[in-house]
């Protein structure tokens, strides 16, 4: 009869112990952070030439700014020897602003959509162009007005446009 009683305990007791046991896997379910695996990402490279001759343009800024998305950054690489910059972090579906700058041609910036696993973007850099003014005028105001208008009161001529 004493050996009944133990068994009969030691089953109510393993029993016990496999409903919490098994309560407690429940609730560890329900706890904690869901893995969310991070979204698939493009292999982005691109090229910088040179417009005139083709001639990749070493060290050159290659800045990544992601549109429609606060808080992300940027992302910045340098050209190497073979005008390249290449990235693997920008997300398919996104779309960025690439921004070239580099000595001695104009900044380049144009907004590019990555809707594929792969992509390739040549840019070709200018020298930059003569500054245009508004107020860069010829002195053919001065010639027709024989004296009369702005500057000829004194009897001096005015100066000539700037070039």
């Amino acid at each position: 009869m004493l050996q009944l009683r133990r068994l009969f305990k030691l089953t109510i007791f393993s029993s016990v112990v496999v409903l919490c046991a098994a309560a407690h896997a429940q609730d560890a379910d329900k706890r904690g952070r869901k893995y969310v695996p991070p979204p698939d990402t493009a292999h982005v490279s691109v090229a910088v030439i040179k417009d005139t001759n083709g001639k990749p343009v070493e060290n050159a800024a290659v800045i990544f700014h992601m549109v429609g998305e606060e808080g992300k950054g940027n992302m910045e690489l340098k050209t190497n020897e073979e005008g390249k910059a290449i990235i693997d972090v920008i997300p398919i579906g996104d779309t960025v602003t690439l921004q070239v700058i580099a000595n001695g041609f104009q900044t380049y910036g144009q907004d590019y959509k990555i809707n594929s696993d792969t992509k390739e973007i040549v840019v070709r850099l200018k020298r930059p162009a003569r500054q245009y003014s508004t107020y860069d005028h010829p002195a053919t105001s001065a010639s027709t007005n024989s004296g009369q208008g702005s500057g000829s009161q004194s009897g001096q001529t005015p100066p000539p446009p700037k070039q």
